[in-house]
């Protein structure tokens, strides 16, 4: 008998996140055994109850499947897009299009670099979620000259919506007006890097995420994928505390 939360499982089954499943539970689209559940909190047996969503019966995948990907410009980090335009699935369908893989760690359409793919939604879910502080750096290029002032006011932290957030950032390179930065934040926020550098007064001119946890991108060609190695999968569960 395996007893866990309702909106736990359907993210575990990698149909949705924890907080879309809440909101489906909520818009009465989820059964437990035929029986509509619209209450919060919800613990069902994973090993015997039968859980449908829109009238279709979920099941944990048998197997996991986590591939790294570098994103190239111009996609979209969703499953899918009203507007028509091309998503990260596009990239990974001719071999994983069979599978329910979803993004985790979000890019920004008109950003490049390391993403994750899976359908391990309880990876998925620690990976992204601020309580575990998974760090994530960056290769930014920005307008103008940033100065030893301006790291320290990311260091010491800037607010952003609701919560300060503070950002490691190191210079690498000045030169033609802009300068290089590689820069380290411990959460994944709506445009957070940008955000943080237009309050020191710096326009993101270009963005790539290099390392999220303990993957780095490596020499992964841009738009090219691989599956991650046991040793990898092993390092990230690790790090956020998966038995």
């Amino acid at each position: 008998m395996t007893v866990e939360r309702l909106h736990k499982f359907l993210s575990r089954a990698g149909v949705a996140s924890r907080r879309t499943a809440e909101e489906w539970i909520r818009a009465g689209r989820v059964a437990v055994n035929g029986q509509v559940v619209t209450e919060m909190g919800v613990k069902i047996d994973a090993d015997h109850d039968q859980i449908q969503v829109d009238g279709c019966l979920v099941e944990p995948p048998k197997e996991t499947f986590t591939l790294m990907l570098n994103k190239p410009y111009g996609y979209v980090s969703t499953t899918d897009d009203p507007q028509g335009r091309r998503t990260v699935m596009d990239l990974v369908a001719e071999k994983f299009g069979h599978i329910r893989l979803f993004p985790v760690g979000r890019l920004d359409y008109d950003a490049t670099g390391l993403m994750m793919l899976t359908n391990d939604g309880d990876l998925a879910y620690r990976m992204t979620h601020p309580s575990y502080q998974v760090p994530r750096i960056y290769r930014v290029t920005v307008g103008g000259e940033v100065t030893p002032e301006t790291l320290r006011r990311l260091t010491s932290g800037l607010r952003v919506g609701d919560r300060t957030v503070t950002a490691i950032a190191e210079i690498i390179k000045k030169e033609g007006g802009k300068t290089v930065l590689e820069l380290m934040v411990r959460e994944g926020r709506y445009h957070l890097v940008k955000r943080l550098m237009l309050q020191v007064g710096h326009a993101v001119l270009k963005l790539k995420r290099i390392s999220f946890g303990p993957l780095h991108l490596g020499g992964l060609p841009r738009g090219e994928y691989r599956l991650l190695t046991k040793e990898e999968v092993a390092a990230l569960k690790k790090r956020v505390q998966m038995s």
